[in-house]
């Protein structure tokens, strides 16, 4: 069956469309429908975004929509939902509003009553507490931590948690956010580090937290990484 074939006439209102965070071939049918059928999509940053669509011959209009200019552009994105028109919400890669812009305009659209609909698809987050190793049926996700003021409040807090914890981190804070942990939770407590999700060059290291901070302190951390962390025993 054809992408045209599962066309739909689309509800008036913001549709939340996750997309692939590394490997373009993890989209769904839907998610590719609803990005033909909008009357806009908005896009976390318009250039990455165009090569997705171009890589699927989507040629929907796109407006920039990102943490910059959210603010300045709200309103006048929820009078065109109120409107009838029908707005796809992207962002750079992943699922929009775990840990990337978009939860001011779903918040308000909500407020307003306007249809909001989440589809589901990519997000960094199950991928890697799955294939970590760590216990998965209970867990929390922390996003990025602070990256100053209440960081390491929130560090020593987490040191007493049972169950296992995800969090975000970028290549430049990671060995210093791997030694903060190690002093905080003890550096034998296991840890994931996943870089580069479905990527060609995806790396899964696991072991104690010293392992990792040695680990990489030999290899620079390059990419985007999840760090999964074994709770409280």
């Amino acid at each position: 069956m054809s992408i045209a074939q599962i066309q739909k006439p689309l509800e008036a209102g913001l549709y939340i469309i996750p997309t692939p965070i590394g490997n373009l071939a993890d989209i769904t049918l839907r998610a590719l429908t609803v990005l033909q059928q909008v009357d806009v999509v908005l896009a976390e940053d318009t250039r990455v975004s165009a090569k997705l669509l171009k890589h699927y011959e989507i040629n929907t209009p796109m407006m920039g929509f990102h943490m910059h200019n959210e603010h300045r552009k709200l309103g006048g994105i929820i009078r065109e939902l109120q409107g009838g028109k029908t707005m796809g919400l992207i962002s750079d890669a992943g699922t929009p509003g775990i840990s990337d812009p978009g939860f001011l305009l779903l918040r308000e659209a909500l407020k307003e009553e306007i249809p909001v609909f989440c589809l589901p698809g990519p997000t960094a987050l199950i991928p890697a507490l799955v294939q970590s190793g760590l216990p998965c049926d209970r867990f929390v996700f922390e996003g990025f931590l602070p990256p100053k003021k209440g960081r390491q409040k929130k560090i020593e807090s987490l040191a007493e948690e049972a169950r296992t914890i995800v969090l975000y981190e970028s290549p430049h804070k990671l060995e210093k956010t791997l030694t903060q942990l190690a002093v905080a939770f003890g550096e034998d407590r296991e840890v994931a580090v996943v870089r580069e999700l479905t990527k060609l060059f995806e790396e899964n290291f696991r072991g104690a937290l010293k392992s990792a901070i040695v680990h990489f302190a030999k290899h620079t951390p390059k990419g985007e990484f999840v760090l999964v962390i074994g709770g409280k025993k």
